[in-house]
């Protein structure tokens, strides 16, 4: 695969991705800008990766604009989905602690904005700051239990109890039960470790059974918790 991005100038548009990422966004507005100085800017067409497999990852990425794919890529060609980043969420946490040759994939959803700042960078402002090692270490820890999760869950579940907890679990993220899916059917089953086919049939089965309705390739309105919840084996 072929890395693509190029550098874009530093703007108004570099404070305000600093302003997004959750560790700095609570420091004083000096301090933003120092960070925002210490920052590089690229911008990426959709397909364009950003880094493979192999890669050693000096850098911390924070998407500004757009949305990046993490995911495994397998001899098989097969992708593992990880996770979908919106704006003003980051990738590469670990060149903060350490050098680090990724494992996985990262890929431009659609036209992308990225900042990027370099691991001595960061770790000079954690001295200085040390509440941002702090917030680091909250995103970190929420990301580990995410993923512990979904290993958990590619072992021991099946197609239909992994379809239902991602549905609970959207409508607990969402905080309602008119959904918005924030990836396609494909990536859905890239994700939860099964088939496009596989989603659709659970999907179809889900709605027959009365427990959704689904309202094009996207929409979900969940008419059931509990069946779905016990579909998913949760308390």
């Amino acid at each position: 695969m072929k890395k693509n991005g190029k550098d874009v100038q530093p703007a108004c548009v570099s404070q305000l991705c600093v302003t997004k990422v959750p560790f700095f966004n609570h420091l004083e507005t000096d301090d933003m800008l120092k960070i925002v100085k210490l920052s590089r800017h690229k911008h990426y067409s959709k397909g364009d990766i950003i880094h493979q497999a192999g890669d050693t990852l000096d850098y911390l990425h924070i998407v500004h604009k757009g949305r990046v794919k993490i995911y495994y890529l397998y001899e098989s060609g097969k992708e593992q989905l990880i996770r979908i980043l919106e704006p003003g969420e980051f990738m590469g946490e670990l060149a903060l602690f350490t050098q680090k040759v990724v494992d996985s994939y990262a890929e431009a959803m659609t036209t992308t904005d990225i900042c990027t700042i370099h691991r001595h960078d960061i770790q000079n402002l954690m001295q200085d700051h040390p509440s941002i090692a702090m917030k680091i270490l909250e995103q970190f820890s929420d990301r580990l239990d995410q993923t512990e999760k979904l290993v958990g869950q590619l072992s021991v579940k099946d197609a239909e109890a992994r379809t239902a907890h991602y549905l609970v679990e959207q409508a607990m993220l969402q905080n309602r039960m008119a959904l918005r899916l924030p990836m396609s059917k494909k990536e859905l089953a890239s994700h939860l470790g099964t088939t496009q086919e596989t989603i659709s049939r659970r999907l179809a089965q889900f709605q027959t059974n009365g427990w959704i309705l689904q309202n094009g390739q996207r929409d979900i309105e969940i008419k059931n918790l509990p069946a779905l919840k016990e579909a998913a084996s949760m308390p």
